[in-house]
């Protein structure tokens, strides 16, 4: 991969990471479209992942902090000696962190049971046109059935809960982590910009445990003939954190004015393409 795919991939990564149109469908087609000319991988779409995250954490830096300084208060006994107090029941902060920590569950589990499929039967792109379409028309729903009167300081055990298993649905191609979050986020009433800002948060622990994970496991085929290389997969993290800085800012402001129903729209076109793509034998479905 050269250096220019590899700033062309960083770029679509950060304008999609944060957006409910699946940017590793992105990355999977559009590194095919390049003159390198093949999927860049589960492994490289997982690592350029970090740069996005780090975006997400200077970008959230002071909730962040307030967040992990109330918990780790809780979780010494200074807000109470007891497990309820340990556990958040006096500071909605520590127990937003101790929600933050049980939402990511479910994605670490089946990421790491599935891995083999995700890499592989998931990545392909009939199944990701398919997928593209019926997220856009759920996210559609759950936006026009939303209540949109929740913030995350009604969030509980259960909600974070399901906020988890809609997140774990992004391990296919095509739902969009932050869509099937926020999906998930409005049909239980949440606000726009509540599932919104949740989701960035929750996807901390599992994207950059993911993306460090398969930087640690793959390093060899990173590198390997045919492979993206290391030095074009952290050019693409660099660009898709800078990038992402700027898409975070925009899309949060977005939400508080506007509907989902552009972005189902652009779902709805981009799965139009793909199959357009594979008729024309432009890219291959595997």
């Amino acid at each position: 991969m050269s250096w220019w795919e590899a700033v062309i991939l960083g770029l679509v990564q950060g304008l999609t990471e944060f957006l409910p149109i699946s940017s590793s469908a992105h990355i999977r087609v559009i590194g095919e479209l390049l003159p390198s000319g093949v999927d860049p991988g589960a492994a490289f779409t997982a690592v350029i992942q970090i740069g996005t995250e780090l975006a997400v954490l200077l970008f959230f830096r002071r909730d962040l902090a307030r967040i992990l300084s109330a918990w780790w208060r809780a979780l010494v006994g200074r807000d109470g000696p007891d497990a309820r107090a340990r556990f958040g029941a006096h500071n909605p902060d520590a127990r937003l962190a101790w929600f933050i920590a049980l939402g990511s569950i479910p994605v670490v589990l089946l990421g790491v049971l599935l891995k083999d499929v995700i890499q592989t039967a998931f990545r392909n792109l009939y199944l990701t046109a398919v997928v593209l379409v019926l997220f856009g028309l759920v996210l559609a729903w759950a936006d026009r059935v939303g209540t949109k009167r929740r913030e995350l300081n009604e969030l509980n055990a259960g909600r974070a809960t399901v906020f988890g298993l809609w997140q774990a649905l992004a391990l296919i191609p095509g739902v969009s982590r932050s869509g099937g979050t926020i999906s998930g986020g409005l049909f239980m009433g949440f606000t726009r910009e509540a599932a919104a800002r949740y989701s960035f948060l929750l996807a901390i622990p599992a994207v950059l445990g993911s993306g460090l994970y398969e930087l640690v496991t793959e390093w060899d085929s990173l590198q390997a003939p045919g492979a993206p290389g290391l030095a074009a997969t952290l050019l693409a993290a660099v660009v898709a954190f800078v990038v992402g800085l700027f898409v975070i800012a925009w899309f949060l402001k977005f939400i508080t004015h506007r509907s989902f129903i552009p972005f189902v729209v652009y779902r709805f076109a981009f799965a139009g393409v793909i199959v357009a793509l594979l008729a024309t034998g432009a890219i291959s479905a595997t």
